[in-house]
């Protein structure tokens, strides 16, 4: 079957992933102009036809997560106007899943009101990559093909060989995620038992498992400012680890982020190309693994009416 129903369009939160999706189709990016009037409004125009076309929207929600949230949204508007067959919104990263609960009172859940907000703007369907919790499938009411980051991460550090290794979750809610990292690598796992006294502040408190004199992978969704890591990190080589790697499917790397990765125990941190590295962020340390071609095959699976679940058995 081919693939010329298919239109892949991006905004601007990404466009060196969409150009290695799109490769990795075999189908160019559709013509689109997305750009902002002097008042800071987004300007969207579509400059090819998609009527009746399966269109597939690229654009993470990373940083400034406002702007190319936006933009994400009035192109889907634009597309389903111009009376796009179907328009999935292929989303590598998901701002705000991080607000997926009420964690005091008076909080809101934002991860749910981004989900209406994409399914009023007209998305027919919705292909993300490790939401932050999983639960946010269900905050929408449109098919979601949620994809798994830790397959492609977990290869890496087979092709290293590491001997005598062991995958630390850096807090609670990532044991299942270290879980399926471990199986992969047929090694165990330990847990950072840890308390947040405050946002984007972590303190250790407790190492669960055994990590004396073993090489230790560091396995989260996200890292953001990257004190849990570090922290975590520090902690580990206390107690008798040996090499300390780290890695994650969204490098967030806000605020001091790059200087705590450097001048720390991690050895190497791996990470996805959801978000674009920029090139000040772009250290040493630092192992990009890219998303393109499970994304490339996600969305030949979707047009096709192919399991994508069948992609991590």
């Amino acid at each position: 079957m081919s693939m010329s129903e298919v239109k892949i369009f991006t905004g601007n939160a990404n466009l060196k992933l969409a150009e290695d999706i799109s490769d990795a189709i075999g189908i160019p990016l559709g013509k689109a102009n997305v750009s902002t009037f002097c008042d800071g409004e987004i300007s969207v125009n579509i400059e090819e036809s998609v009527r009746g076309k399966d269109v597939f929207v690229i654009q993470p929600t990373n940083p400034p997560v406002n702007d190319n949230l936006m933009e994400l949204l009035i192109l889907i508007d634009a597309f389903k106007r111009a009376s796009a067959g179907r328009v999935t919104a292929v989303i590598p990263y998901y701002g705000y899943a991080r607000q997926d609960r009420k964690a005091k009172a008076r909080d809101p859940i934002t991860a749910k009101l981004v989900a209406d907000i994409l399914t009023s703007a007209g998305a027919d369907r919705i292909l993300a990559m490790d939401l932050h919790a999983a639960q946010i499938q269900g905050y929408f009411d449109i098919p979601v093909d949620h994809l798994l980051g830790v397959p492609i991460l977990a290869r890496y550090f087979i092709k290293k060989a590491i001997r005598d290794v062991v995958v630390v979750s850096p807090d609670l809610g990532s044991v299942t995620r270290a879980r399926n990292f471990a199986n992969i690598l047929d090694t165990s796992i330990a847990i950072i038992d840890k308390r947040r006294p405050h946002t984007n502040e972590a303190e250790v408190m407790n190492i669960i498992g055994s990590i004396e004199g073993r090489n230790v992978i560091l396995v989260d969704d996200i890292i953001d400012t990257a004190g849990t890591m570090v922290q975590g990190a520090q902690a580990l080589k206390e107690l008798g680890a040996k090499d300390v790697y780290a890695c994650c499917t969204h490098a967030v790397l806000s605020g001091p982020a790059i200087k705590r990765i450097q001048c720390s125990a991690i050895k190497e941190v791996v990470i996805t190309d959801t978000i674009p590295l920029s090139r000040g962020k772009a250290i040493d340390k630092i192992k990009v693994m890219s998303v393109a071609p499970i994304f490339a095959e996600a969305i030949r699976r979707i047009y096709k009416n192919i399991s994508v679940s069948k992609l991590f058995d």
